[in-house]
């Protein structure tokens, strides 16, 4: 049973550049507000601050938009040099509509423009994903245990919509520490009936549970403690949260 779970964005972040050791500063910012870390917590950290600190960003006046790029500019109305880099990210395009590309990434997502985004970075430039979000997550896990001294398990968290629905949530790109995905099979229903493949995407949930808190629009929480989260920890890879894609089978691809 959980009592309840808390959220705690941790304040004072500094602007995260190339090479900074992402959970030596969350660390350092936990301890400056008076924050002690659990045993138990976990760590979710927005994607946009692991990509600065590795270096995926993208000087858009350095992109030369190939033809390809200037078609589906011409569809989606994006500069084509942001769609010039979506191309460089993905393995294939799925669908492209005004103002998107629906595309998998080399990493086996299927997301918006491959996760390429303009938001919360200087002007004429854009973030790429990490291209290990896992290995991210498990160098930050050992930066805030070294710290803590105890294992602090890590997800890597972003913002993406959903087939069907409006809006975007929070889910997890990588992940260490946690297993990604809680099955349920043979834990009884309300009625006594046990349940035969229900899985909870674990990771997911607490992604969504942490933007409430980090915010969507550069708040300054890039970090937050997850505390009082059910048990889930063990082994895991974000990708196992991507196995099953039957949206992207129902819907095929533009480039069959």
């Amino acid at each position: 049973m959980v009592d309840g779970v808390r959220i705690i964005g941790i304040p004072g972040i500094p602007r995260i550049t190339e090479g900074d050791d992402v959970g030596e500063v969350a660390a350092r910012c936990m301890e400056a507000a008076g924050i002690e870390m659990e045993e138990g917590d976990l760590v979710v950290v927005a994607q946009t601050v692991v990509s600065r600190s590795e270096g995926c960003t993208v000087r858009l006046d350095t992109v030369n938009p190939s033809g390809r790029a200037l078609s589906y500019a011409g569809i989606t109305g994006k500069d084509p040099r942001i769609v010039e880099v979506v191309l460089g990210e993905s393995t294939g395009v799925i669908h492209a509509g005004p103002g998107f590309l629906l595309c998998e990434t080399r990493h086996g997502f299927v997301c918006a423009n491959a996760g390429v985004d303009s938001s919360n970075v200087e002007e004429g430039m854009v973030t790429t994903l990490p291209p290990d979000p896992d290995g991210s997550a498990a160098r930050i896990s050992r930066s805030l245990g070294k710290a803590a001294g105890f294992a602090v398990p890590v997800i890597v968290s972003d913002s993406e919509g959903r087939p069907f629905r409006r809006g975007s949530v929070g889910v997890a790109l990588g992940v260490a520490g946690i297993s990604p995905v809680r099955s349920l099979a043979g834990v009884p229903d309300f009625f006594g009936r046990q349940l035969q493949t229900t899985e909870v995407a674990l990771a997911d949930q607490i992604c969504s549970a942490a933007n409430l808190v980090m915010g969507e629009s550069g708040e300054g929480i890039p970090v937050a403690i997850a505390r009082g989260v059910p048990p889930g920890r063990g082994e895991g890879i974000g990708g196992l949260l991507y196995e099953e894609d039957v949206f992207k089978e129902a819907l095929g691809s533009d480039e069959g």
